[in-house]
């Protein structure tokens, strides 16, 4: 093939690294530009959980595949910051609910909408049928992730 270029010659998993990337670099300028810039590694992902569900904690440690220090110190700094406020769980005073404070639903609404001009760029570059067949694959991995994920925690039970 003559006019392969660097990315035919990679791998799945590095063409979705290399491709959330895209998502990343995007959400991050517009953070920069909103005045959000000081928002952690995984931010971006935790305010729009967050405002999704505000008890993910648990979800949070399996979907960014780090430990639970590691989500407790990001939810620290994006406490300290001003995105996030933790309050204890009225039915369950072991948990703690994760709500998003002004300026935490200001910096997720930069998110999305910043998302939503990617996906926007995606949709000209692409067919319609491309795209949706993008989704497609991109839905049967996180499936295939949540079985991997299933059969983990059944070994570590």
């Amino acid at each position: 093939m003559a006019d392969e270029t660097f990315y035919d010659r990679m791998g799945m998993p590095g063409l979705l690294r290399m491709a959330r990337k895209a998502y990343g670099n995007a959400v991050r300028s517009a953070f920069a530009d909103a005045g959000f810039g000081d928002v952690p590694r995984n931010g971006a992902y935790v305010l729009v959980r967050v405002h999704g569900d505000n008890s993910p904690f648990a979800a949070l440690t399996r979907e960014l595949g780090i430990s639970k220090q590691a989500v407790s110190q990001l939810i620290d700094t994006m406490v300290m910051r001003g995105y996030i406020e933790r309050t204890p769980d009225r039915e369950d005073r072991r948990r703690m609910l994760l709500t998003l404070t002004p300026r935490g639903e200001a910096a997720a609404r930069v998110c999305w909408e910043t998302a939503l001009d990617v996906d926007e760029e995606l949709g000209r570059r692409l067919t319609p049928s491309g795209v949706t067949a993008l989704r497609a694959g991109l839905t049967v991995l996180c499936e295939m992730s949540e079985e991997t994920d299933a059969g983990h925690a059944d070994r570590d039970e």
